[in-house]
Formats: structure tokens, sequence, C-alpha cells
């Protein structure tokens, strides 16, 4: 048969497309994430053409990678851009053809249940490249490395300033007009699943807990979470990388716990942006000790009491050894500690495994959908840094 219906496993899909035939790799495609990525380029396809969106508010939404564009450009591939771009295609030599409802992330390729077709036709695959070429040309002219530099800077600031209200306004739409409409807009998430890592940040200490009553809008006015978590001025944040997810915990008392009440989207640590001013000093004078920060993005908040997020003892309960990197790893080599209750002990974060950040995942999505959260409007009340 040369042409089938697929509604999953999509990775094995291309995967297997790219073994029988990497001459040529060109893909329709409007979010892509780089882990996804790599996946097709660790075939080493010759010939890589690549059609997507640049609007930077896709890329500020963390919807898709600048960092895939430029791994595209790295391995001698070439990008162009149109407005409004919806469809979804990938053509593997002059031998398959994809058409799929899957844009290229993890999530779309291991998990959702996406539809289409992949065609070994003539017909079908000499229809489809004559429809990319099209759309090529509308496209104009190749992505240059000055340009994708330049919105990086620019992406990278308005994720800084964290403004939730901001995100995106004004950045620009930078592709080609190709007669595409634009339908209602849709919010599109931040694409957590597709997350290469995660963290538990712990805020408060071993002294200063708080009751689980405590309310959640409160203890985010005294931390300033929803745009930066803070640790200690003798280590500077260097393990955590852009997209990181960071779950947002607090230190609490009868019974002693940690209760995971948030999560965003963490920017990796730059000296001197990210550490803590005079002005931020004299708001929160406990940053005194704790000036360096992860500035974070996409922030969102069980609405209620801390009571309503997630127990960090249930999730060690569960998973033992495998709920964090280290302990995980120390598993896997018989040496060193295994016990999760240790390996955070004394640290402002640890790391979570990919088990971990699923099981935390569905569980704070779970008290999302029960309690709901912090309203967008309340949170825009509150205090928004200013860049240096």
């Amino acid at each position: 048969m040369t042409l089938r219906l697929v509604d999953s496993g999509w990775a094995a899909e291309m995967t297997e497309a790219l073994r029988a035939d990497a001459s040529a790799l060109r893909i329709i495609c409007p979010f892509i994430k780089i882990g996804a990525l790599e996946r097709l380029l660790k075939h080493r396809p010759k010939d890589v053409q690549v059609i997507t969106r640049f609007n930077l508010a896709d890329f500020a939404d963390g919807v898709s990678d600048i960092a895939a564009l430029r791994r595209v450009l790295e391995a001698g591939g070439r990008v162009r851009g149109i407005k409004n771009l919806h469809a979804k295609l990938y053509l593997f030599g002059s031998s398959r053809v994809i058409v799929t409802s899957a844009n290229l992330t993890r999530a779309a390729l291991d998990r959702n249940p996406e539809f289409g077709i992949v065609s070994q036709e003539p017909t079908s695959i000499a229809t489809c490249r004559a429809y990319f070429d099209n759309l090529w040309k509308r496209g104009r002219t190749d992505l240059s490395r000055d340009q994708l530099n330049a919105w990086d800077e620019t992406v990278t600031r308005n994720r800084a300033s964290a403004r939730p209200f901001s995100r995106g306004a004004g950045l620009g739409d930078f592709g080609a007009d190709a007669g595409i409409s634009e339908p209602s807009p849709i919010v599109l998430p931040v694409i957590v699943a597709d997350a290469r890592q995660a963290f538990v940040k712990f805020l408060g200490e071993g002294d200063n807990r708080v009751p689980s009553a405590f309310e959640t809008i409160e203890e985010i006015k005294r931390a300033g979470c929803h745009w930066a978590v803070a640790y200690p001025a003798s280590k500077r944040p260097s393990s955590v990388k852009d997209d990181a997810v960071i779950f947002i915990g607090r230190l609490t008392q009868e019974p002693n716990d940690i209760r995971v009440f948030g999560r965003a989207i963490g920017i990796k640590h730059e000296p001197g942006r990210d550490d803590a001013t005079a002005e931020d000093i004299a708001s929160r004078p406990w940053k005194t000790t704790w000036p360096r920060y992860i500035r974070v993005h996409h922030a969102e908040f069980v609405a209620g009491t801390l009571a309503n997020g997630i127990s960090l003892n249930e999730l060690m309960d569960a998973l033992g050894a495998d709920s964090f990197v280290p302990t995980q790893r120390n598993a896997a080599r018989h040496d060193g500690n295994i016990d999760p209750r240790r390996a955070y002990r004394q640290q402002a974060a640890v790391e979570l495994s990919n088990e971990g950040l699923a099981w935390l995942s569905g569980r704070l999505q779970a008290a999302f959908d029960e309690h709901g959260k912090i309203p967008q409007d309340i949170l825009d009340k509150l205090d928004w840094p200013t860049l240096p």
C-alpha cells in the first residue's frame, strides 16, 4: 500500500522516511521546537528547506524556537517565513510525503492524537512538491544569521520583562504575505511537554515555613515569583537553561512539606541583568542574601491557598529515586545518594527527572482544573521589573 492513514507514532514515521531517503528534507510547519527538530537532523538529511512562521510572538510564547531555526542554518539548510501559516507538510526526497496535523514538537510526535496521511504515491508526492515550491517562492528571501540574532535579542528582552500582557505585543511578523487569512486568535499554551529541563524551586527556608492555609497570592507578592525566582549570592544558577520549566514551591508546616503552587518558564541567568538592584532590595530586603535571579515568564498559579498545591512529599513517595535527576543517575550507576529527600537539602532548587516532570505536570494541571488559577488581571497589578 502506498498511501496510509495514520493517527499516532509520527516520530517513528518520520524516522523511517528519513532512513529510506535522506537526499532532501522539505518541511512546512508553523511551530518548530528544537528537541523535535534534532530527531530529524540526526539522520543528516541533505538539502534541508523549511517554511515556517516568522511571528516573533510565537517565539516569545514558547510555541516555536528560535534555536530550532538557528540549528537548521547550522546544518546548512535554508528557512523562509510565511505569515499566518497553518499547513504541515513533510517531504522526504522524492520517495515519501507526510501530510499531518502535527507540528514539529515532541508533544505532537509522541503524545498528541494527530491525524494525517503517509504516501509513497508519485502523484501525491509531485502535487505536494509543487505546493511546497510555490509557497517557497512566495517566501522570497532566506533567513540570515544576522536577522535571527536580532530576533533572539528582541524576544529575550521581551521575555525578561516577564509581563504577560505585553508578551509578543509589537514584536512584529517578518513572514511574507502569501494571502493566507488569519483565523480568530487562539491562545496557545507554552509547550511544557517539550521542555528539556524542569526544576522545583523552593521558596522560604526551614526556619520560616508558612501554614498550608497561607494564600498563594500573598506568597507571590512576598517572593515576586511572577517574574523571577531568587538564588543565594554564593551560587549563580548556571545550570538552568532557556525554556526550563520552573515549578514554584513553598516550604510549609503542619505537616512539614513543600507545596508546589505554580509553574513558569525560565530564562538562563545572565550576570548583571539578573542580579538584584538596589531598588529590588529596598522592596524586598531579603534579596540582600538572595540576589541572583532566574527570570521567568508565562507564570501561572493555583488559586486559593498553598494547600491547593501539590505535595512534594507525595511525589517522592510515589517515584523514589526516579523523582530527581541526581538520584536517578546515582541509582543507575549504583553509586551515591538515591534518597530524594537528601537530594534537595540545603539546595535552592532540584532538577526533576522526566518521570518527575510528567508526574508533577499532571497533578498541577489537575489542581488548576479543580481550584482555578489566579486571574491574570490580579497578576497584572503586581510589581514588574524594569530591565537594566
